[in-house]
């Protein structure tokens, strides 16, 4: 399974976030697009999905900027990547023209068993846990590009 570019920004993002918690800076977005090395429209995007699951507090204005919720940060990591992916099936049964197989096929209950193996793998996983060493390293030493 491959998440969508999305999820995947999400979740630098949201990993970036979680170590600069600690620094007591509220970056923006545009500099956590910058230093993961992510378009501003999409980061910004992601914020606002982020924002609306609870896993992240924007702030606007002086002072403002982006922090990680407690529930981003201990939440569960299955509970987040379903939500940013949906449940959708992995291949289009249904889809325009529909699958001639799907009255009787054993493929997609199969898939779906699988797609939840994979959440199920991720759910005692949190942000927390992702940002140690050395990935938390690693992200500390990330540093916006410059804008033109």
């Amino acid at each position: 399974m491959r998440l969508t570019k999305s999820t995947d920004i999400a979740l630098r993002i949201a990993m970036r976030l979680a170590v600069l918690d600690d620094t007591g800076d509220a970056p923006t977005t545009r500099e956590v697009a910058s230093a993961v090395d992510v378009p501003y429209t999409h980061a910004a995007k992601v914020v606002s999905k982020l924002q609306h699951l609870g896993a992240i507090e924007a702030r606007r204005g002086r002072g403002g900027g982006l922090t990680l919720t407690t529930a981003g940060r201990t939440g569960s990591l299955g509970r987040l990547v379903r939500e940013l992916e949906g449940v959708d099936d992995v291949v289009g049964c249904e889809d325009s023209p529909p699958c001639p197989l799907r009255g009787g096929c054993r493929l997609r209950h199969a898939l779906r068993s699988a797609q939840e193996a994979f959440f199920a793998s991720l759910d005692p996983l949190s942000i927390e846990e992702l940002v140690e060493t050395p990935t938390g390293p690693l992200l500390l030493s990330l540093t916006p590009r410059p804008t033109d």
